[in-house]
């Protein structure tokens, strides 16, 4: 299949979240004519119930094509394949019944990533989600409605020979 990426796709007032991805030979594949990819926000910590789980999977059996991705270069909850029409259904069931937001899709703001941290880490210097929750809050907008080209931010609570900081490393 020939992929054409990009195009004006998304939910109604925001920037980010969907990344639209088309066949450029929807005649002779209309299976995937539109075949977009979802973003949705880990929580904190990356801290998952089954429940939690069963709510996104089934979500995604119902309106999209059922394949995820964990945790792709950002950390997020990655949904393969759904079609337009769907996007502001599985958008509302998200953010209202589910409780979850759509992430950052591409080189602005993306969306924040923390360790487990102190809960489940004996390794941990700090509580890196008491640290990334007040910018995580604070930018919240940002992500969704991007204003500025910068890069992802991440927390690594334990101490490693080099930790990745913004993009770059220290050691």
């Amino acid at each position: 299949t020939h992929w054409k990426h990009g195009g004006i796709v998304g939910v109604f007032g925001y920037g980010g979240g969907v990344i639209g991805r088309y066949c450029d030979q929807p005649t002779t594949f209309p299976g995937v004519a539109h075949f977009h990819t979802m973003r949705v926000a880990q929580p904190g910590g990356k801290f998952y119930t089954s429940d939690y789980l069963k709510k996104l999977c089934d979500l995604w059996d119902l309106r999209g094509s059922g394949i995820t991705n964990m945790h792709g270069s950002t950390g997020d909850i990655i949904f393969l394949g759904t079609t337009t029409p769907q996007l502001e259904e599985i958008f509302f069931e998200l953010t209202h019944n589910i409780g979850q937001d759509l992430a950052a899709p591409g080189s602005n703001l993306r969306t924040p990533a923390d360790c487990i941290g102190q809960a489940r880490c004996e390794y941990a210097c700090y509580d890196t989600q008491a640290l990334w929750l007040r910018p995580t809050l604070e930018y919240q907008d940002e992500l969704n409605r991007p204003a500025s080209p910068t890069s992802q931010v991440k927390v690594t609570g334990a101490q490693r020979k080099r930790s990745s900081i913004a993009g770059g490393h220290v050691g």
